[in-house]
């Protein structure tokens, strides 16, 4: 038997997409996707509930990606993701360990496995 969670907001009775959660200690309001249990300190919203949420003054609201929503990165996004590429991808010339560090892992042959494996 499934259960259908519908929208806690009074007089909707839309299926709820979102979950709401406050945090009272960080002023916090965070709205995500549908919880896998109903717990009694969250809030169930459809999606049109969910999508006109404000929180008080003052508080902070952290909206997560829901369920089936696709979100494109702005230039802003892309900008950041490639500095941090580039900036991964540089070797400190002041360390010369860096480049003449040997790698933790080493390709053995399947001959030597075979040797070192007999009984």
């Amino acid at each position: 038997m499934s259960y259908l969670r519908r929208c806690t907001r009074q007089l909707c009775a839309k299926s709820a997409v979102a979950t709401l959660t406050y945090i009272y200690a960080d002023s916090t309001a965070v709205l995500g996707p549908l919880a896998a249990i109903a717990e009694p300190h969250t809030y169930d919203l459809c999606k049109l509930h969910s999508e006109k949420l404000t929180t008080p003054r003052g508080w902070e609201l952290v909206r997560l990606q829901l369920e089936g929503e696709s979100q494109v990165p702005n230039h802003d996004d892309l900008l950041a993701l490639a500095n941090a590429v580039r900036e991964a991808a540089r070797v400190p010339v002041s360390d010369p360990d860096a480049v003449t560090q040997k790698p933790f892992l080493r390709l053995v042959p399947p001959e030597k496995i075979e040797e070192e494996t007999r009984f």
